[in-house]
């Protein structure tokens, strides 16, 4: 739990003698891309998607530790949705890998599934819950034995994907990002990674994929960045859950 590993970090700090800083697990997946080889390129302002099983946020950074939210989901996270189907489709967990790889031999347009909240009034915003939904029904139509889950995966990565590049291009255009960086487990599917780039006509980075799932060396990216400011935490620092980035 978070209790923990914060109260062993803050033993640590005491008994060493170490600065200690209390670090935003999403600044973490930000972080990520500065662990990369990429990282003497990036120049602000850049924006990231951080796509993972508990967000799917599209972020405005402006300089080392300054944010804007530009929007997030309004239900499901991605990731979370990918382990909510993978399940449905008795595919092994996490979701998200095991999805990527069926999909491989499936065909995306074999069925038509929703692209929720698309149009412009809703902004920067992101809805999966309804795509969850979609499949379950189409799931039904279906004796167990002759599922077509190749198709299935294929078809519901497809409209996750989708979305996913059409708002993160959207924010990208409107707002004159040097390069757009993905973050988070959901970072590593392949599809969304290969849509991305052939879809913005700028630099699209993203992490390896040992780097895409929560890590330390996230954290320790972040922090540094944190240290070489200045900034420092009292050990009498409590735990935030669900704390913003911005």
């Amino acid at each position: 739990s978070l209790l923990v590993g914060v109260n062993a970090a803050k033993g640590l700090a005491l008994g060493r003698g170490k600065p200690f800083l209390g670090i935003n697990h999403i600044e973490g997946h930000v972080y990520s891309l500065w662990l990369t080889e990429a990282a003497g390129d990036i120049t602000f302002p850049t924006l990231t998607l951080v796509v993972s099983g508990g967000h799917t946020e599209l972020y405005l950074m402006t300089d080392h530790g300054r944010y804007q939210h530009l929007g997030g989901t309004l239900d499901d996270a991605a990731g979370e949705a990918f382990d909510k189907v993978g399940r449905i489709l008795n595919l092994p967990y996490p979701g998200g890998p095991a999805i990527d790889a069926a999909s491989e031999a499936g065909n995306p347009a074999a069925f038509r599934l929703p692209r929720a909240v698309m149009d412009s009034e809703y902004g920067y915003s992101f809805s999966f819950s309804g795509l969850k939904t979609a499949v379950m029904r189409l799931i039904k139509r279906y004796d167990a034995g002759r599922l077509p889950v190749a198709d299935l995966a294929a078809s519901f990565q497809a409209a996750v994907v989708d979305v996913l590049v059409s708002k993160t291009a959207q924010a990208a255009r409107e707002h004159g990002v040097t390069a757009v960086h993905l973050a988070g487990g959901v970072s590593a599917n392949r599809a969304l990674r290969r849509a991305m780039t052939a879809a913005i006509d700028l630099p699209v980075r993203y992490p390896p994929p040992r780097l895409c799932t929560d890590n330390a060396a996230m954290i320790a990216a972040a922090a540094h960045w944190r240290f070489v400011s200045g900034e420092r935490h009292a050990l009498d620092m409590d735990v935030q859950p669900g704390l913003p980035l911005a």
